[in-house]
């Protein structure tokens, strides 16, 4: 190294003897040779000077054993002076990110009052349907007097033997085997008979009016008849005909030209009077609904039942709505709000949860997991994979209301390149790239998950995806926080420096 080259870095005084000469030379070529093993320049970084002139002047110390005592105190003050600034700058990132959340609590409020408003006017609207739907009922109700007044006095009667039964043809009414298998179809019905008489025999006439229902629908329906078979199949007594079976009866009817579906009729009557009557209908029942509906493309009837009608829901229906807004794209957002609900009533929190942040509604998202504390970090991890939102994982990886981040930011940067999501990971480096060096210490200093050696990987990955500045700056921070370390890419171990002292 020529004197000229020394001498542009020089620092300290002349000295005129040779030994001490000697020792300025030295402390000159090693101040050179750090700054460009660290890649410094004359803009910075200003940690990385700080730690190679901060081991100068300890040499300077030992050397100068006259002037210890003093050098070392002013030594002492400038640690003390600068470990004071850095604790002011993280001060003022902190302070810096607390004022943006302040400065979005007025806009939360416009958007509060605005909901405010819109469910107001939502409430308006039930309550005139609810009005609407009452009077349809008390309708229903002078009907139904009317109507078992007029046939009360059919309930008792003697079969005509001569007369078709009531669902079979005429030709399956002389084959004997479909006569057993049609007697112990009409046996499982009847049973409910039975307890009735075996429980009071003063009850006969009601099962003989169970009985009369029975048979009666199933005539209707032989006859083709199907918008009075669903009246008595939704209004028979104990809600006898509200069962799969049923359903079945009316799935083979199929559909029928310019008429509605005689299996969505059934099922718009049986959720109407199951919210007038208090009645909640059954989770087999409620799925055969909701498939209906979805399948006649009425997803309108679908979001009535789902908020208003009194039913019993259970994973298998969430699914459905779900699936069924996979396919209808148009419709998504709608179909990902009722099986949020449904999952939530199921305490289905993980898919609830899934529902939420493909909404967009990443906020909602966060103080979900909040609320419901049982999310554990495989949890989080399998959430991103399935919704891979940068502002998501941005919000899980940094402080939330407070609280310490949800997931290391590393550790989730490693498993998306590691699940074959490197097009997510590269837009998450770029987005912290954005903030440069100070933002990816915030990131290592509140991430107490991830330990050096993966973020000595997260470095790597940034190197091998052309983001070179990311990788200096998250290994420049590594070795600040270590003290002076050198990292070996031969060891997975962290060891300190041994090239900085001769």
């Amino acid at each position: 190294m020529s004197v000229q080259e020394i001498n542009k870095h020089a620092v300290l005084p002349p000295i005129i003897s040779g030994s001490d000469k000697e020792f300025l030379e030295r402390m000159q070529r090693y101040i050179i040779t750090e700054t460009e093993r660290v890649c410094c320049n004359e803009e910075g970084p200003a940690d990385e000077y700080y730690i190679i002139y901060r081991n100068v002047f300890d040499k300077v110390i030992e050397y100068v054993t006259a002037y210890k005592s003093i050098l070392t105190s002013i030594k002492k003050e400038y640690d003390t002076f600068i470990e004071t600034i850095k604790k002011g700058q993280r001060t003022a990132f902190y302070l810096h990110g607390k004022l943006k959340v302040l400065a979005g609590e007025p806009t939360a409020l416009v958007y509060h009052k605005k909901r405010i408003a819109q469910l107001q006017a939502k409430m308006g609207l039930i309550e005139n349907n609810s009005s609407k739907i009452q009077l349809q009922i008390n309708e229903m109700k002078q009907v139904r007097a009317k109507y078992d007044t007029k046939e009360e006095q059919y309930c008792t009667f003697c079969k005509d033997p001569l007369k078709p039964i009531p669902g079979m043809t005429l030709q399956e009414s002389v084959n004997l085997d479909a006569l057993t298998k049609y007697l112990k179809h009409l046996e499982d019905k009847q049973g409910i008979v039975e307890e009735l008489l075996e429980e009071d025999p003063s009850k006969a006439k009601e099962a003989e009016i169970l009985l009369y229902f029975i048979e009666r629908f199933n005539e209707l329906i032989s006859l083709g008849e199907y918008e009075k078979a669903v009246y008595f199949a939704v209004n028979g007594p104990r809600r006898i005909l509200q069962n799969i079976g049923t359903v079945n009866k009316f799935k083979a009817v199929g559909k029928i030209r310019g008429k509605p579906s005689p299996l969505l009729l059934f099922f718009e009557a049986v959720f109407s009077i199951s919210h007038a009557f208090r009645h909640p209908v059954d989770a087999v029942l409620t799925l055969e609904g909701i498939k209906c509906g979805l399948s006649e493309k009425r997803l309108d009837l679908v979001i009535n039942w789902v908020t208003q009608e009194r039913l019993t829901f259970s994973e298998e229906a969430g699914d459905v709505i779900f699936d069924y807004g996979e396919q209808d794209t148009y419709n998504k957002a709608k179909c990902l709000a009722l099986a949020q609900i449904i999952y939530s009533e199921c305490g289905l929190h993980k898919k609830a949860l899934l529902c939420l942040c493909k909404q967009g509604q990443i906020h909602g998202a966060m103080e979900y997991i909040q609320q419901f504390k049982d999310f554990t970090s495989d949890d989080l991890m399998q959430l991103i994979k399935s919704c891979p939102n940068i502002e998501l994982i941005q919000c899980l990886t940094k402080e939330w209301n407070g609280k310490p981040p949800y997931l290391s930011f590393g550790l989730a940067v490693l498993h998306l390149f590691s699940v074959d999501m490197k097009k997510v990971g590269i837009k998450l480096l770029q987005e912290i790239s954005k903030g440069g060096k100070d933002a990816v210490e915030h990131l290592l200093i509140n991430d107490p998950f991830c330990s050096l050696e993966k973020w000595q990987e997260v470095a790597n990955i940034c190197l091998q995806n052309g983001f070179d500045q990311l990788s200096n700056d998250i290994m420049s921070v590594l070795r600040s926080q270590a003290g002076v370390t050198e990292i070996s890419e031969e060891d997975d171990t962290v060891n300190l420096m041994q090239h900085v002292f001769w």
